[in-house]
Order: C-alpha cells, then sequence, then structure tokens
C-alpha cells in the first residue's frame, strides 16, 4: 500500500496521518444520530470483540472451577500466569516478529522512521529497548497482571463481593459491558495523569516512557507501581455488581489492549489490498510529546476537557507549546521567588 495516500513523511522519515484525531460521534456538536449509528461497529469491531473473545477463551477454558478458586493457592496461580505470558508472547511477539524483526512493512505507516533495535541506549537493560521491554513485561507486568487476576477471581469465588448471574442481571451486565472500555479510560487517565506528577514520573513512569520510540515489547514495560496500577482497572467490578467474566473482560482489555497504544505503526497491512488500523496514533504523541493524550482515543474526551488532547494537527502542536510555554513561566516564577 502507498502510505502517502494516507498521509505524510518528514526528512526524518517519520510518517503522520493527514486525518487528525477526533473525538467519538457521541461528544460532537450538533449530535447526529446516524454518525453515532455508523461509529458503533468500529467501537465493537475488531479490538473490542477480540478482548472480549479471549475473556470468553479465558473463562470457559483457563479459569479452574469455583471450588478451587475459593483457596487460594501457587497451583492454579502459576497456572495463569504461564498462560497469560504464552498468550502475550504469542500475541505481541507476533506483532513484533513480522513488523519489527522482519519489517515486512518496511516503515509504510511507521510513525516514527527508525527501528528500536538500530538504536541502542545506556537507559536500557543491555543497551537494548527490545530486551529491556520483553524482560520488564514478562518477570514484572504479567506477573502484577496475574495477580490481580487471581485476587479478583478468589474474591468472587469465595463470596467477598457478589456474583452477579446473567439469567438474573442481563440487562444491567450488557450494559457494563458496553461501559467497560469507558471504565479502561477513565482509570487509564487518572493513574496515568498521577504518575506524571515530577517525583512519581521520576521514580515510576520513566522506566515506560524510555521507549520514546515505542513498539510491541514496549505495551507492558512498567515500574512495579505502575504495572499494578494499570492491571487494577479490573478491581472496579470488585465495587461495581459484576460478574467475574466481566472483571476478565475488564482485565484484557487492559493486558491484551496495551499493544494498541505501543504498535508504532498506523496501520499493519495484513494483504496488498487491507490493513488493519492499529489506534495507535494518540498514545504515540503521548511518547513523542509526554504531556498530551494521557488517556486512550477519547472515548471518555478527559484530556479534551483538561486541555490535554494534541490531535496532530498544526492547531494542536500551537496549543500544546503554548500551554508548555505557560508551564514554563509559573516554574520560572516560582524559581524566583524561591
Amino acid at each position: 500500500m502507498d502510505d502517502l495516500h494516507y498521509g505524510t513523511r518528514n526528512k526524518r522519515g517519520d510518517w503522520a496521518p493527514k486525518a487528525h484525531l477526533e473525538l467519538p460521534p457521541i461528544w460532537r456538536r450538533p449530535f447526529s444520530l446516524p454518525k453515532v449509528l455508523a461509529w458503533l461497529p468500529e467501537y465493537l469491531y475488531p479490538w473490542n470483540a477480540f478482548h472480549m473473545a479471549t475473556a470468553l477463551l479465558w473463562w470457559f477454558f483457563v479459569v479452574p472451577d469455583v471450588e478451587t478458586l475459593k483457596t487460594l493457592s501457587w497451583g492454579w496461580a502459576l497456572w495463569l500466569y504461564a498462560v497469560n505470558a504464552a498468550a502475550i508472547f504469542l500475541f505481541y511477539g507476533s506483532v513484533e516478529l513480522f513488523w519489527y524483526v522482519r519489517r515486512k512493512q518496511g516503515t509504510r505507516f511507521k510513525y516514527n522512521g527508525k527501528f528500536p533495535a538500530d538504536q541502542p541506549s545506556d537507559v536500557f537493560w543491555f543497551r537494548s529497548q527490545n530486551i529491556d521491554n520483553f524482560l520488564r513485561s514478562f518477570f514484572i507486568s504479567i506477573p502484577l497482571w496475574t495477580l490481580v487476576e487471581v485476587l479478583f477471581l478468589h474474591a468472587f469465588a469465595a463470596g467477598y463481593v457478589p456474583w452477579l448471574a446473567w439469567e438474573d442481571h442481563w440487562v444491567w451486565l450488557i450494559v457494563l459491558t458496553l461501559l467497560a472500555p469507558a471504565i479502561h479510560e477513565v482509570h487509564f487517565f487518572c493513574i496515568h495523569r498521577l504518575i506524571h506528577v515530577p517525583i512519581l514520573y521520576r521514580w515510576i513512569h520513566s522506566v515506560h516512557h524510555n521507549s520514546v520510540n515505542p513498539s510491541p515489547w514496549s505495551s507492558l514495560s512498567m515500574h512495579p507501581v505502575e504495572g499494578f496500577l494499570y492491571h487494577a482497572v479490573a478491581f472496579w467490578h470488585l465495587i461495581l455488581p459484576s460478574n467475574p467474566m466481566l472483571a476478565m473482560f475488564q482485565l484484557h482489555l487492559a493486558g491484551f489492549g496495551a499493544v494498541n497504544g505501543h504498535i508504532g505503526f498506523d496501520k499493519l497491512e495484513l494483504t496488498e489490498d487491507t490493513a488493519l488500523g492499529s489506534h495507535a496514533y494518540a498514545h504515540y504523541l503521548h511518547h513523542k510529546y509526554f504531556e498530551v493524550n494521557y488517556g486512550g482515543d477519547g472515548l471518555i474526551p478527559l484530556d479534551k476537557w483538561f486541555g490535554y488532547f494534541h490531535d496532530g494537527s498544526k492547531e494542536g502542536e500551537a496549543q500544546m507549546q503554548a500551554r508548555f510555554e505557560k508551564k514554563k513561566a509559573r516554574m520560572n516564577a516560582r524559581a524566583t521567588r524561591t
């Protein structure tokens, strides 16, 4: 595919889409019901449908029976970790293999024209972003993902929280299913903005931001505190009346869904004429500029409401620079008073 039909490439080889980021039509004014209805299939498919499919696979074929879940034990916890790690290795690893190792697509649709493997740096273990990100994912974040999973499964099975049955509460549970991506968006924005507070950024979030040019293995490369807070989104289903299968869906939106913002390509070419949209641009801009787009795709437009939204346009760039200048002026004034 010719990516220049869809975007532009600068002198450094970085590609950017022509189309600017837009909020979902539910937030646009004037409100248009036809546009909302046209957007719904995109909301559901392919990514949210994929995460629901994996959650169902886990629930019916991976998660132990309720009697087993009532007792905490290393046996079933390690089983869940093994499955989670294997699934991430296959899912993330396949994208890494084809698009970053074999480079089957070259740099077509790639936001940053360079590949992490070609940029060794002392900020990474073994001076390799790929090795660093891989090890942090499998020995820090996926164990914490599994810890969250073990805790909410045990809580439901042991009766510490209500377990709503589908046959009795199907309307509410369907609504909650549809709201799960919105819960993820709000949770992610809140913890993400929190760990950008300077002292927390320095000690926690800077680990993730070392990957300025993210790749799939960067998705779960986090400090342990961030790794736990990120996956703890599933605990919302211990507060809201819910079902453990929906908590699993919420967890998979975080665990498997993290790759969306770190693929590094706007589109993944599946065939000569078919490409899969990644929805990665908003989060790529965050990795590029650090202080924009703390949330996701704007499903709940908290970035817009708080003035952090960058849509990839020249106007968005100007607004960001103006905000940076105001911040710099405040810091200089504070330093002068001190």
